[in-house]
């Protein structure tokens, strides 16, 4: 399994309570494999999606990223594993203005400290990927909203990440956008062999997912 949530409960402070976001939640996800994490707002998907990510510690249960438990890893090493091995894609592609596509690519491989050819020859590669090659010169307000959101995708799988995530990517887009972004991270997902978590609210376009999961009051079940 490329991505292992076991027995994960995360609360917050809720006054003089605590509010519990997830409850006892075991997900796997294979490698090469996309599953869709459907729910009301205030279900507790973000939450999910951000414990998956390492950015939030649960407080009981164990994340495993492509065989490592981040339990207890230093900041450091959780640091290095996230910028390594997770993609991230945000709701909002917030691209930079000043940097044209290939260049949103190319700066989180030397950030990474990977060589200026080697970024320009990956950019360019997921650039073909997601249908853009022949907008790599162009700058985010020269692009649609369909063509930002495939540029966020791009870049989330820059350093060939292990487990992709994806949070609400097509709640901009129209309908006929909306599908082709979807039909875009099942492809991927396949060729770049990703664990992807997809969060939505949206049923429409799932008819490719491997799995369907349901977030309810912090809890998880299977869909048909």
């Amino acid at each position: 399994m490329s991505l292992h949530l076991t027995d994960i409960t995360l609360t917050y402070p809720d006054g003089d309570t605590r509010l519990t976001a997830l409850d006892h939640v075991t997900l796997d996800v294979p490698k090469g494999s996309l599953t869709a994490v459907l729910g009301p707002s205030g279900s507790g998907k973000s939450s999910l999606l951000a414990v998956a990510a390492t950015l939030i510690t649960p407080d009981t249960g164990t994340v495993t990223i492509d065989g490592t438990p981040t339990t207890g890893l230093p900041r450091g090493e959780l640091t290095a594993l996230r910028r390594h091995k997770i993609g991230i894609v945000f709701q909002q592609p917030n691209l930079l203005p000043s940097l044209t596509a290939a260049e949103q690519l190319q700066v989180m491989a030397e950030i990474d400290g990977r060589k200026a050819r080697t970024a320009r020859r990956r950019a360019a590669e997921l650039l073909d990927a997601v249908g853009l090659a022949d907008q790599a010169g162009r700058r985010p307000h020269q692009l649609s909203g369909g063509q930002r959101q495939r540029i966020n995708i791009a870049r989330a799988l820059m350093n060939d990440p292990t487990v992709l995530l994806v949070d609400e990517p097509t709640s901009a887009l129209d309908h006929e956008r909306g599908a082709a972004v979807i039909d875009l991270l099942t492809r991927l997902t396949r060729q770049q062999a990703t664990a992807t978590v997809l969060v939505t609210h949206d049923r429409t376009h799932l008819t490719a997912v491997d799995q369907m999961v349901e977030v309810r009051d912090g809890r998880v079940r299977h869909t048909p």
